[in-house]
């Protein structure tokens, strides 16, 4: 009986370190689907995306317009029961940090050779299954992303590829350091992998809070 009551304890600790409460919505999610901020010295509201600043935190889904509202309703200040500064465009603020990290992540999985870029290159990769994920710019006409999506989907017999579209033409080609990054391809390595979670975040938070779906966890909001 012990060792039961030791093995839901440890649960129950696991439980507590992987979900949060969003202090607005009140949705308990994944920590990876929320984003953690906490005041600044100066007593303004920083957005603490690796989550390793100091001090009290607050979460929040990550969502763009869940920031935008909870910057409008004083949520933080409610949460931290101190008085806060809220930045007027810290929902902006929030995406240029998430899209930094992701472009970061992504020049890391280049430098890896985790990247492949072209046409043929990326069609190559396809067919020989080494594809967890397509990148397309903004700009990228649809019949070139409709023929890559489809070969891709054809090769795992319908089983769905990512294909990310968070980023323009000129924000791939400064992160790969190539010029016409119109398309590329993560090929399985653990640097694209991380690209592709911070991308498939970036993704979410400008889609907005329809994106996330409720899961049960702790009351827990704050840190």
């Amino acid at each position: 009986m012990r060792f039961e009551a030791a093995k839901q304890d440890q649960a129950q600790e696991r439980q507590a370190e992987t979900v949060r409460r969003c202090a607005l919505t009140r949705r308990h999610l994944a920590k990876d689907s929320l984003i953690r901020f906490v005041i600044g010295p100066d007593g303004t509201i920083v957005p603490d995306i690796k989550e390793k600043l100091p001090g009290r935190g607050v979460w929040l889904t990550a969502a763009h317009d869940t920031v935008s509202d909870a910057a409008k309703r004083n949520a933080f200040a409610r949460a931290l029961k101190a008085k806060a500064l809220v930045p007027e465009e810290l929902a902006a603020q929030v995406d240029r940090l998430l899209a930094d990290a992701a472009l970061s992540a992504l020049a890391l999985a280049n430098k890896a050779g985790e990247v492949v870029f072209g046409a043929a290159k990326i069609e190559e990769a396809i067919r020989k299954g080494r594809v967890i994920a397509l990148v397309h710019a903004a700009e990228a006409a649809e019949d070139g992303r409709r023929k890559l999506d489809g070969k891709a989907l054809a090769m795992t017999g319908g089983a769905q590829i990512p294909a990310i579209r968070a980023f323009n033409e000129g924000e791939l080609g400064l992160a790969s350091g190539r010029t016409n990054v119109i398309h590329a391809a993560l090929i399985q390595g653990g640097a694209a992998r991380k690209f592709l979670a911070v991308a498939e975040r970036l993704e979410r938070y400008r889609k907005g809070s329809a994106a996330f779906a409720d899961e049960n966890g702790l009351d827990t909001d704050t840190e």
